[in-house]
């Protein structure tokens, strides 16, 4: 296994996220207007997508494209982040997907919102380039060194990007992120007949937790009910801009060495430790070197890109890896316990330790 990312992997630095720049983009008034000249329509799902939208490809024009329906009343996810306005929709409208570095493939093309549907939780339409050949494979097969590290890289050149980064647009905020998982949305889901999968694994997961791990569920579970004092202590460091969900699912690579990004639905301003935690956590039977190799070619790209690390990287990693275990002690506790749950144990317990 080679000591450092391959060249290719390498993102050209971008220049730092001026909002000043920023250019609103148009919103189609309906699905209809988005759509027009569609000659054929496809159902499209796939085993990685949990939310339970309704994705569609599409052919307009000769070109094959992808639609996804995000309303609040059919997505879980959106319910339990507390998506309200569909942020998907709001990233559009400011322009902010265009100041994505280079190195990043957003496939968005256009967005529609019918305003007589209700806010823009309710019956927003993307349509979006179809990227579907480069996504990383479904299944259990080990990601090539490269192409995970080429991942770390345009991580961190995507955070470095948006250093400092403030919220003018009421995106996700960082305590958001950890109730989406937490025992409150198996709670909420349940209560209003959610049919959704995920939710009812939430439940068994956390009900397990502390005869799996007692020491786990001991630090994490008063969080994952009330993961603010994590919030707060994560927003005295520094934050950048986070999609919110880098897991494979919504991953790949395209023929340009690109990273390809979907499913913009829990971006905001958050902690990049926070991204590094939830890729290793999530992806963790699929990385090809350890998690402390991983932790340390982020931090190395970071300060490729101009970002100094050495004031508080490593209490924000601490803290981001005890957060990890708050937003999925309950997957981990459906492996029983094992060399995994122990390892995120253990930073739990190191982690809690930074906790106003």
């Amino acid at each position: 296994m080679p000591d450092a990312a391959p060249a290719m992997a390498i993102a050209t630095p971008a220049a730092r996220f001026d909002p000043r720049s920023l250019v609103e983009r148009p919103v189609a008034t309906n699905a209809e207007e988005l759509l027009a000249g569609s000659s054929a329509v496809e159902p499209l799902q796939h085993n990685d997508s949990k939310s339970g939208a309704r994705i569609e490809r599409v052919r307009i024009d000769g070109e094959w494209f992808v639609a996804k329906w995000l309303d609040l009343r059919g997505d879980w996810t959106m319910r339990a982040t507390g998506d309200l306005g569909c942020k998907t929709l709001q990233l559009w409208e400011a322009g902010l997907l265009d100041a994505l570095p280079a190195c990043i493939n957003q496939p968005i093309v256009g967005v529609a919102h019918d305003p007589a549907d209700g806010p823009g939780g309710y019956g927003t339409v993307l349509l979006m380039r179809d990227v579907g050949s480069y996504f990383v494979p479904e299944g259990d097969t080990m990601l090539t060194f490269e192409q995970h590290r080429s991942f770390i890289d345009h991580m961190a050149c995507m955070h470095a990007t948006f250093w400092g980064f403030e919220d003018r647009w009421n995106l996700v905020p960082v305590a958001n992120r950890y109730f989406e998982t937490s025992p409150w949305t198996a709670i909420a889901e349940a209560e209003r007949g959610s049919d959704a999968l995920v939710p009812k694994l939430i439940a068994k997961g956390w009900n397990d937790l502390p005869t799996i791990a007692p020491n786990a569920a001991e630090v994490v579970m008063p969080l994952a009910n009330d993961p603010c004092a994590l919030a707060f202590a994560l927003e005295a460091t520094p934050l950048t801009f986070v999609h919110g969900n880098w897991k494979l699912g919504n991953l790949g690579s395209d023929d340009a060495g690109r990273t390809v990004l979907v499913d913009w639905e829990a971006p905001g301003p958050g902690p990049g430790c926070g991204e590094l935690a939830w890729y290793l956590a999530l992806n963790c039977r699929r990385v090809p070197e350890s998690k402390e190799a991983t932790i340390t070619a982020y931090r190395d790209a970071l300060e490729r890109y101009g970002v100094d690390t050495d004031p508080w990287f490593d209490v924000q990693c601490a803290l981001a890896l005890l957060g990890a275990l708050v937003q999925f002690g309950w997957e981990k506790a459906l492996g029983g316990y094992d060399d995994e749950l122990a390892w995120w144990e253990a930073r739990a317990i190191e982690g809690v330790r930074y906790l106003p």
